[in-house]
Formats: structure tokens, sequence, C-alpha cells
């Protein structure tokens, strides 16, 4: 008698030959970076579509931001595009380094230290790449 196939290790298996086959470099892909190439929002748009733009009596865009990665650094920063991103748009709309850092430090209560230390890490990136493109260089 031989063991059933696990379903999903079956359709991982099954997507890596269908990727091989339509583009064999999408074999060695890493997507590092890759939140590089999505463009930031300007702080009015996210003030518009995120904060007092829906409800006067609201949170503004940068307070719900740094809800998001309280809420991401809650995960384990698992998400590594995402958690990147909003970084960089809580940084927008406004949110300095140190309620960048606060935010996820207070989130450590509850994460772990684990999970903060691999948030500040990966926020730690993008406010560097935020200031060198800020001051040019």
């Amino acid at each position: 008698m031989t063991s059933p196939t696990n379903p999903f290790a079956a359709m991982m298996e099954q997507a890596q030959e269908m990727a091989k086959a339509v583009n064999p470099a999408l074999e060695t892909f890493a997507a590092d970076g890759f939140e590089k190439l999505i463009p930031t929002m300007p702080a009015d748009w996210m003030e518009g579509m995120f904060g007092k733009g829906l409800s006067e009596d609201g949170l503004d865009a940068k307070t719900k931001l740094l809800l998001t990665l309280a809420g991401l650094t809650c995960q384990g920063g698992q998400a590594e595009v995402p958690f990147k991103l909003a970084v960089r748009h809580a940084h927008v709309a406004g949110a300095t380094a140190q309620e960048i850092s606060e935010t996820i430090a207070m989130m450590g209560m509850f994460a772990g230290l684990p999970a903060s230390t691999r948030a500040s890490k990966l926020a730690q990136d993008v406010l560097a790449d935020s200031t060198k493109e800020e001051t040019g260089e």
C-alpha cells in the first residue's frame, strides 16, 4: 500500500513545474526588493482615501498606518512586502522614525521579542532607503 500524496504538496509541485515551463527563470526568482517597484501614494491622497477624508471625526491616515504596522508586527513580520510598504507610507503620511519605532516596540510586549526584532530590522531598512532618497544619495 502506498501513502496518499499530500494534496497541498502536489499542488505546489505542479505550480512549480508550470512556472518552469512558462519561464525557466522563475525557478530562481526572488522577490527581494519587490516593494520598491510599487509607488508610494502621496500624503494628501492617503489622507483623503484612508484618513479624515472618510470621516472627519475619525483617525488620520498616519495613525491608521501606525495601527497597520502594529498588526503586521504582531503577525511576526511575516509579510515582508506589505510591512515595508506600510512603513514607507506611514513615513510619507507624517510618521517620524521615532513614532514608527515606538509602535513596533510597543507590539513587542504582545507579539514577542523575535517578532518585534524582525519588524524593527525591516523598518530600519525602509527608513534608511527613505533617507537616502530624501538626501539624493
